[in-house]
């Protein structure tokens, strides 16, 4: 819009289908939508208009929520569905906290889709190697891009609590400060927006797939959670003595009851599953564990008052919203039904089949299909509006052969 048209507050009205557009940019049968295919208001959040500061031209941002003409949250918006999550835990005087992990690689620009990603050149005129895993100077050779990132999170008001190198080759993760988790989902999709839009400036591609590269591991988005009582903000995981409470398990357990269901939510893609079959710190499973790198489901260690459940499973082409509307879903569900989880499990282990968790998209989707769990916490018409969507692009997928066939089968009698 005209920043004119903005400040007059004209209204932005938008095709409801447009939320059910697969990545490919077709749309699914508009009985998925209303056949109707009416408009929704796009009704901006006062407090996430930004001024873009890696724009030479003046232009701003709004994160807004897509409304239905009459009024109520639309139930196809991602952005709706965490918000009527966080009211359900207000509905209990709770108050749920988030924080997220996201790890990205940073490539040279990758002009023909056929040929793997390559590391960009640095100040030094060389590429990484792959030995640069939390070293104090890893980022030195992109020193002119991660010092334009800081300063357009600081415009943003991004704050950022940790930055490293992550496992992979050019691959980084950062912290952000936990919060409230509508806040923390703004920042997530901001962060990723800023990152691909200051990686173009200096003719770098930023990629947050879940597995770019091969015999590399790949990006996730952890997402760590815990739950306040509103009023006195005391962490409900802990009791007085500094001890785990009944709800932490209920909690722990409503996660291990949704993951199986919610894991096309959390690794909504083809190439999720590339980077959950090798599950070294990718763990494709509802176990739970403390402090426990194999484990779905982690809980850190720290002091009673940050006891908080960390879920491994969401990748960073997760939608943030989505992905933490899903878990504090799956949590809550746990905590109102006082849910049990299983036993902890410590050191290497072999996942009990009640606790694995589908290992492709396709076998994901059958899963949430057969959900009744997702219809009855997100809705029939969100969950089967998904579910037609991914099913176009998982179509797509197969539509074409990979090198790997060509490579491997043509020569087979």
């Amino acid at each position: 819009m005209t920043a004119e048209g903005f400040l007059e507050g004209r209204r932005l009205q938008m095709a409801r289908g447009v939320l059910l557009q697969c990545i490919m940019g077709g749309y699914p049968p508009a009985r998925f939508y209303g056949s109707d295919d009416g408009d929704l208001a796009l009704v901006p959040d006062p407090a996430q208009i930004h001024r873009l500061p890696w724009s030479q031209q003046p232009r701003a941002l709004a994160i807004c929520d897509a409304d239905e003409l009459t009024g109520e949250s639309s139930s196809l918006s991602t952005r709706g569905q965490l918000k009527a999550v966080i009211a359900r835990y207000a509905a209990l005087g709770l108050a749920p906290v988030v924080a997220t992990e996201l790890e990205f690689f940073v490539f040279a620009p990758n002009t023909d889709p056929t040929l793997p990603f390559q590391p960009p050149l640095g100040l030094d005129g060389r590429r990484e190697d792959g030995q640069s895993a939390f070293s104090i100077s890893s980022n030195n050779g992109l020193r002119p891009f991660f010092s334009e990132v800081y300063a357009c999170m600081a415009a943003l008001g991004l704050p950022r609590d940790t930055f490293m190198h992550e496992m992979g080759v050019s691959q980084f993760e950062i912290n952000l400060l936990h919060g409230d988790p509508l806040l923390l989902a703004d920042q997530t999709l901001l962060f990723k927006h800023l990152l691909k839009e200051v990686a173009l400036k200096h003719g770098l591609t930023v990629v947050c797939m879940a597995k770019p590269l091969a015999h590399t591991p790949g990006s996730s988005m952890h997402i760590h959670q815990s739950i306040i009582e509103i009023g006195s903000g005391r962490n409900v995981f802990s009791d007085k003595a500094g001890k785990p409470t009944a709800t932490f398990r209920h909690f722990i357990a409503g996660q291990q009851a949704g993951m199986a269901d919610f894991t096309a939510l959390f690794a909504p893609n083809v190439n999720s599953y590339q980077r959950l079959c090798h599950p070294y710190a990718s763990p494709n499973n509802a176990c739970w564990s403390l402090d426990n790198r194999a484990a779905g489901l982690r809980i850190p260690a720290s002091s009673p008052a940050a006891r908080r459940v960390e879920n491994r499973l969401p990748g960073a082409d997760a939608n943030p919203y989505l992905a933490i509307a899903a878990s504090l879903a799956a949590g809550l569900y746990g905590i109102e039904h006082k849910l049990e989880p299983s036993e902890p499990i410590q050191g290497e282990f072999e996942v009990p089949d009640n606790l694995s968790l589908p290992c492709t998209l396709h076998a994901a989707l059958e899963r949430l299909k057969r959900s009744q769990l997702a219809k009855e916490l997100f809705g029939k018409e969100f969950i089967e509006g998904y579910i037609a969507s991914k099913t176009m692009e998982l179509t797509s997928f197969f539509d074409e052969i990979t090198p790997w066939e060509r490579r491997v089968l043509a020569s087979q009698a």
